[in-house]
C-alpha cells in the first residue's frame, strides 16, 4: 500500500497515483490561473474532479459553473474542458482519471 497526503504534494499538476485502470491527480491553480488558453480533452479517460480549497469556474462540453469546496464535476472522455481559477484564494482539486490520462510521473509546477 502506498499512502499520498495531498496536500503535501506541492503545487502546480501533480500525478499521485497510476494503475492499470486509474489514476489520480491532484491540481495546485493560483488566483487568475487557468489549465490552458483552450480546453484540452482525455481521448480514453473519464475525469471525476473534486475542490478541496477555493473556488474554481469549470468549463465542459460548452457549459460554464462556478464549483466551490466540496464541489464535483465529472468530465467524459472526449469532452472539452477547462479550469479557471476565478477565486480570491489558491484553489486545489483532488481528480480521479479512469483510463489513466498521463503518464504515471508527470508534473509541472
Amino acid at each position: 500500500m502506498r499512502l499520498t497526503h495531498i496536500f503535501e504534494a506541492g503545487s502546480g499538476f501533480k500525478i499521485l497515483e497510476t494503475t492499470e485502470r486509474s489514476q489520480t491527480g491532484l491540481l495546485t491553480l493560483e488566483v487568475g490561473e487557468a489549465t490552458g488558453d483552450k480546453p484540452s480533452t482525455h481521448a480514453e479517460s473519464d475525469q471525476v474532479l473534486v475542490v478541496l480549497q477555493g473556488e474554481l469556474t469549470a468549463e465542459v462540453g460548452g457549459e460554464s459553473e462556478v464549483l466551490d469546496i466540496g464541489d464535483a464535476v465529472t468530465v467524459p472522455a472526449k469532452t472539452p474542458h477547462r479550469f479557471i481559477n476565478t477565486g480570491h484564494e489558491r484553489a486545489i482539486t483532488f481528480s480521479v482519471y479512469a483510463l489513466p490520462a498521463f503518464p504515471p510521473d508527470k508534473q509541472s509546477d
